[in-house]
C-alpha cells in the first residue's frame, strides 16, 4: 500500500520535540516522514540526549516536482542558528518557524501530502497577540473562515467554541452561528474519518446553565440553537452544567463534548487521558495535528519527556 508522507514541523527549536521524535521513530510507521527542521540543531540535540538518527536529506522543490519514493524519515533543512542544543525560548525562531510552515504549506498545496503535524510551539513568543493559536494562524495562512479545535482522545472528545481567548471575551463570542458552523464541522469530520454521525454533548456558559442577569446566553443562544441542529437531524443534546458533564455515566453518551471556552473542556479532558490525547484541527484543506501539550522549557535535555502525544499524532495519520 501507497502510504502518503506525513509532514512534520518541528516547531519552537528550544522544546522537548526532538526528544520525543527520537522515541517515537523506534515504533512501527508505515508513512513516511518529511521532517521540517533544522538539521544542525536535530544533531546537536541528537549528541546531547544520546540518541542515534538516520534521515535522507531532501529538498522541497525535488519533492514536489519528481515525487521519488521517500524513506522512513526524510529532511527539509532549515537553518537556524544555534551554537548549543538547548537555549531559552526567544522571539529569535519566530523567522525559522514561520518558514517552516510556508515550507510545509507549499507541500500540501502541492499535493505532496494531506497530512500535517506540528511540534510544540510558544504561543506567546511565535504569535504575538497577532493570532489566539496555532489553528487560527493555520486558518489565516490557507485563507480558511470555518475551522475548529478538537481535542481528541478515542473514547471522549471536545471542543472549545472559542479557543485560546481571554475570559472577559467569551460571552461576546457566543452566538448562534458559531455554534452551528462548529457542529456541521464536526459532524462532517466525524462521517469522513469514523464513517457515522457524531454524539455532541453541549456545555452552557453559565453555573448550572442559569444567570441573575436578564440576558441568560444559556437559554437565548444555545438552547434555541441545539433545538434547531436537531430538527436538522443532527445528534446533540444540551445545555449541560459544565461541572456534570463529564461525570462517568453523562460524559459516556457522548462522542464529543462542546465547551464555550478553553479551559471549560481541556482541563477536564487533560484529568481524564493525560498525555493521551491530541489536538486536531479541522476545516483546514488538510489535516493538522499536533501534540497536546506546550515546549516545556523545563524539561529541556532531561529525557524524561513522555512522547504518548505526539505517538498518537503520527498513528492518526498513519493511512
Amino acid at each position: 500500500m501507497n502510504y502518503k508522507p506525513i509532514i512534520i514541523v518541528s516547531g519552537e527549536p528550544n522544546s522537548i520535540f526532538f526528544e520525543l521524535f527520537f522515541k517515537v521513530i523506534k515504533k512501527k510507521i508505515k508513512s513516511p516522514i518529511i521532517l521540517i527542521t533544522s538539521k544542525k540543531l536535530l544533531l546537536n540535540q541528537a549528541k546531547f540526549l544520546k540518541k542515534k538518527v538516520s534521515f535522507n536529506l531532501i529538498h522541497e522543490s525535488s519533492l514536489i516536482k519528481q515525487r521519488k519514493k521517500l524513506k522512513k524519515i526524510n529532511l527539509i533543512n532549515v537553518d537556524f542558528k544555534q551554537s548549543q542544543a538547548f537555549d531559552k525560548i526567544t522571539s529569535k525562531s519566530n523567522n525559522y518557524i514561520s518558514s517552516s510552515f510556508d515550507i510545509a504549506i507549499n507541500l500540501l498545496k502541492n499535493n505532496v501530502s494531506n497530512k500535517l503535524i506540528n511540534g510544540p510551539i510558544s504561543k506567546k513568543t511565535f504569535l504575538k497577540d497577532k493570532f489566539n493559536g496555532i489553528t487560527e494562524y493555520l486558518a489565516k495562512k490557507t485563507n480558511t473562515k470555518k475551522f475548529a479545535m478538537i481535542i481528541y482522545n478515542k473514547e471522549l472528545s471536545v471542543c472549545p467554541l472559542t479557543t485560546h481567548l481571554p475570559i472577559k471575551y467569551v460571552s461576546k463570542k457566543i452566538n448562534k452561528l458559531e455554534i452551528i458552523n462548529k457542529v456541521k464541522l464536526i459532524n462532517n469530520f466525524w462521517k469522513k474519518k469514523f464513517n457515522r454521525k457524531v454524539k455532541i454533548g453541549i456545555t452552557g456558559l453559565n453555573p448550572h446553565c442559569e444567570s441573575i442577569d436578564k440576558f441568560n446566553e444559556d437559554e437565548e443562544i444555545i438552547l434555541p440553537t441545539i433545538k434547531n441542529l436537531n430538527n436538522l437531524n443532527y445528534n446533540i443534546e444540551g445545555p449541560f452544567p459544565a461541572d456534570t458533564i463529564f461525570l462517568k455515566n453523562n460524559r459516556k453518551r457522548f462522542d464529543l463534548i462542546i465547551g464555550m471556552y478553553h479551559d471549560q473542556v481541556l482541563t477536564p479532558i487533560k484529568t481524564l487521558y493525560e498525555y493521551d490525547a491530541i489536538n486536531i484541527t479541522i476545516g483546514l484543506p488538510f489535516i493538522r495535528v499536533s501534540p497536546d501539550h506546550g515546549p516545556n522549557e523545563a524539561m529541556l535535555g532531561k529525557n524524561k519527556s513522555n512522547y504518548l502525544s505526539l505517538f498518537n499524532s503520527i498513528k492518526f495519520l498513519d493511512f
